[in-house]
């Protein structure tokens, strides 16, 4: 068992240090917060082990978990990489591409193992069809979200949108070419809803939608390629797979025969992936536990969060202009 400790014990960092107890993979050491109340208040409800400094928590473990705000993730993942220590941290990755970057470079000198917490990576509904997701030429995501003051600190797009982002550019195997968008502040300084139309130099196009004042949550994704249409439904984790093949010479009483204006006919068929319930925050960690342990590359790496980082910030500049 890896020893873990978790730097912030907000409203995720409780997640954290909850799952992080539990895991079987994980010994959980103990937690830093900079706000002594709320420190001493996780400390008391679920007799976690309150560390004084950041240097405490970094010495007494193997891995340490950033759930700090996103300010602080670079100075944060400094000080960790430079003891030596592998860092999971929750995206985005750092509060600029410069700082991510060097994160990175740090953690090549120090040889030390990172993960970004792109929790939709492990969304079971997405797992399911990963595979099938093969080329896709156009994209369209919606994550709608009913508003909640906390997280109105830094744009939509850093807080909802680098989801699918992510999610996109980890099954487009392009780089990105352009991109165009648009966005409005209703109550907060920074935009509040954005729309986005990536290109990218394959020909693929991903129109991505992001709100936080909407009526209701929603956090679905299409993806539509040769013979096939992927839907992804992030928040309920279902999934539908609808394919197209060559139509049998004689068709059965059920078969759903498509003809186009050519007289091509094709038979529609669909496929329901099993999907297979988890709790996706537990999984990514443990996942990262796994790289560490067999020495292979995380699944979600530093680089993969600072790509996302990066077309998030084009957004965002895309939208000032």
């Amino acid at each position: 068992m890896l020893k873990v400790g978790v730097l912030g014990a907000g409203h995720l960092g409780k997640i954290h240090l909850r799952l992080l107890n539990q895991s079987n993979k994980y010994e959980l050491v103990g937690f830093y917060d900079a706000f002594e109340e709320n420190a001493n208040k996780v400390a008391t409800e679920f007799g976690y082990k309150k560390f004084d400094s950041i240097a405490d928590l970094i010495a007494a473990v193997d891995v340490v978990d950033i759930v700090t705000p996103t300010m602080q993730h670079f100075d944060c993942a400094k000080q960790v990489i430079e003891a030596g220590k592998h860092i999971f941290i929750e995206k985005p990755i750092s509060n600029t591409v410069e700082e991510a970057e060097e994160i990175i470079a740090l953690a090549n000198k120090y040889n030390v193992k990172g993960q970004v917490g792109h929790v939709e990576r492990f969304n079971p509904a997405f797992t399911a069809v990963k595979d099938q997701i093969k080329n896709p030429m156009f994209i369209e995501t919606h994550r709608l979200a009913e508003f909640n003051p906390r997280g109105t600190d830094v744009p939509v797009v850093l807080d909802l949108m680098i989801h699918d982002i992510d999610a996109i550019l980890s099954v487009v195997k392009s780089k990105v070419k352009s991109v165009h968008a648009s966005g409005v502040s209703v109550l907060s300084q920074s935009p509040d809803i954005a729309n986005a139309r990536i290109e990218f130099e394959n020909g693929c196009v991903a129109n991505v939608t992001s709100s936080r004042i909407s009526m209701k949550n929603m956090r679905k994704s299409r993806f539509f390629q040769k013979d096939a249409y992927i839907s992804v439904d992030y928040l309920d984790k279902i999934c539908e797979v609808v394919k197209m093949k060559e139509a049998p010479e004689v068709p059965g009483d059920f078969d759903m025969i498509l003809q186009n204006a050519e007289g091509e006919k094709k038979q529609i068929y669909f496929d329901n992936p099993n999907i297979l319930a988890n709790n996706a925050i537990l999984d990514e960690l443990e996942s990262f536990a796994a790289a560490i342990n067999n020495d292979t590359t995380p699944i979600v790496t530093l680089e993969d969060g600072t790509e996302a980082l990066r077309v998030a910030y084009m957004i965002i500049e895309s939208m000032k202009r």
